[in-house]
């Protein structure tokens, strides 16, 4: 108790605290911006916490990891370009929900629901840490396989009208995941002799690609003058947010019990927890036929999911040394830098700093939610300036933000083909959301379905009964059957109210 109390002490210390608030305003910039998302701010801002105490130094990356995670949703929901993987979703309903003059409303869910998601992950990894990180190990190949495949059946909430587009959406998105070296039989495919191909394609200059040059050379060929949204409407006020976000608290709680899980897992990350937390929001929301049009609902639950993932992915690194998310690997070289080596003795032997890290990034929350709901007004003056001076911008910040993530010119190059590609896929009505999901879980699955495969060949098992004979696995079945139930009979209403 002792040890709590002067680590909550040190949290709230002023130092502390203007570290914290450094942390998380910085995150959230690198958030908005395409491209510059928390991985890349995480090992920019590394090197200026060698000379910090270790527990500001942990606290500033963690308030920047929690920042960022949010910070997608600014971008996704103005102009419909994510600055983040994770907030792929939130564009889906945000920006519609923008486009009919409720920017600010949009922007108020997506804050709000991030807060509500960090929080509960946050106060998960404090209280169960060394619980849940023995579960995540008895997550084997044939699991986390089950896990891809419940996270592939959301595709048939983000295909739109047409299934067959959204099928070729999907499928060429596990085409892109399987672009460079087999990780099993270390042969190079569909890499065509380059050697830049040979590492394979990274998500970030791909879903820049896609999104953010998409989305301005889209507004280019537009034939007149428009604005990225429409100019606000009514007398919307934040406490109206907070009132319509706790009346579907279910929706968040629901949303951040997966985020928390999903970050969990390692190697899974807040790209899939929302994924997966949109198609089961969708699934059970009673504004269901809104999804894709505005819903408050298609906002809320991503942002809770992706959130809820931050503290989740810490459950793994501290407890075990196991970063669960590419960001926290970053964060577990920081640990080591200062002489924290990540595992069951990090509690015995530093608890002191376990506990500042802990409460740290609870404050990080909060102080993202002040920032966050302070400055939705300034948000929301993008919609004042005109498309002519946004286009330039963006596709500035989206060459940076593709060049930073390899330092590679070839990846610029990447992300204007997939520029190209996501004009070409938003004229002809093809839903883009299905391809990045496809390319986030293509890789993972197919590592995990061979590992299993391997594995039950030594010990003589059939591959069926290896996979799904497993009490873990049959829980992801009935989650998988009742994934797939709410997207048959969504899809049903849908065609029996055309």
């Amino acid at each position: 108790m002792d040890m709590f109390l002067s680590a909550l002490t040190f949290a709230v210390s002023p130092i502390s605290l203007c570290i914290n608030l450094a942390g998380v305003i910085l995150g959230i910039l690198f958030g908005a911006l395409p491209g510059l998302n928390g991985v890349v701010g995480v090992a920019l801002l590394l090197p200026l916490t060698y000379n910090m105490n270790a527990a500001h130094g942990l606290m500033m990356l963690a308030g920047l990891y929690m920042g960022s995670t949010y910070g997608g949703s600014i971008s996704a929901i103005l102009l419909n370009c994510p600055g983040t993987g994770e907030a792929a979703c939130t564009a889906l309903n945000g920006n519609p929900l923008a486009r009919t003059g409720r920017a600010r409303e949009a922007l108020s869910y997506s804050v709000l629901a991030s807060g509500f998601g960090g929080l509960f992950g946050v106060i998960v990894m404090g209280l169960f840490t060394p619980i849940l990180s023995k579960m995540a190990l008895k997550f084997g190949p044939p699991e986390l396989f089950l896990v891809c495949m419940a996270g592939l059946t959301v595709v048939g909430s983000l295909m739109g009208k047409s299934i067959g587009k959204g099928f070729f959406s999907v499928a060429f998105g596990l085409l892109l995941s399987i672009v460079g070296m087999d990780t099993i039989t270390c042969n190079y495919r569909f890499t065509f002799g380059n050697l830049h191909l040979q590492s394979g394609l990274s998500l970030i200059p791909v879903s820049v690609g896609f999104f953010a040059i998409a989305e301005m050379l889209n507004l280019v060929c537009s034939a007149e003058e428009v604005s990225s949204v429409s100019e606000h409407k009514g007398n919307f006020k934040t406490l109206d947010a907070l009132r319509d976000t706790l009346r579907r608290w279910k929706i968040a709680l629901k949303s951040a019990v997966i985020g928390t899980i999903i970050g969990i897992l390692p190697g899974t990350g807040g790209a899939i927890a929302s994924f997966i937390a949109y198609g089961e929001a969708k699934r059970t929301s009673k504004e269901a036929d809104l999804f894709g049009k505005g819903s408050a609902d298609g906002i809320i639950a991503p942002e809770s999911a992706n959130n809820a993932a931050v503290g989740g992915s810490f459950v793994p690194l501290l407890s075990l040394g196991i970063p669960g998310s590419a960001t926290s690997a970053i964060i577990f070289g920081a640990l080591t830098v200062h002489g924290l080596i990540p595992g069951p003795k990090l509690f015995a032997e530093h608890g002191d700093i376990v506990y500042a890290l802990t409460l740290g990034l609870f404050l990080s929350t909060i102080l993202m939610m002040v920032v966050g709901l302070g400055g939705v007004s300034i948000f929301s003056k993008i919609l004042n300036i005109r498309t002519r001076y946004i286009v330039p911008a963006v596709l500035a910040f989206s060459v940076i933000g593709a060049y930073s993530a390899r330092n590679s010119m070839f990846d610029v190059l990447i992300a204007v083909i997939f520029g190209i590609i996501g004009l070409l896929f938003k004229r002809n009505q093809i839903p883009i959301a299905p391809s990045v999901l496809g390319m986030i879980l293509g890789n993972m699955a197919e590592q995990n379905l061979r590992r299993s495969l391997t594995v039950a060949h030594a010990k003589s098992l059939p591959i069926v009964s290896y996979i799904l004979l497993r009490p873990i696995s049959l829980v992801i079945l009935v989650l998988l059957a009742l994934l797939i139930y709410g997207n048959m009979k969504t899809a049903l209403r849908a065609k029996n109210e055309e």
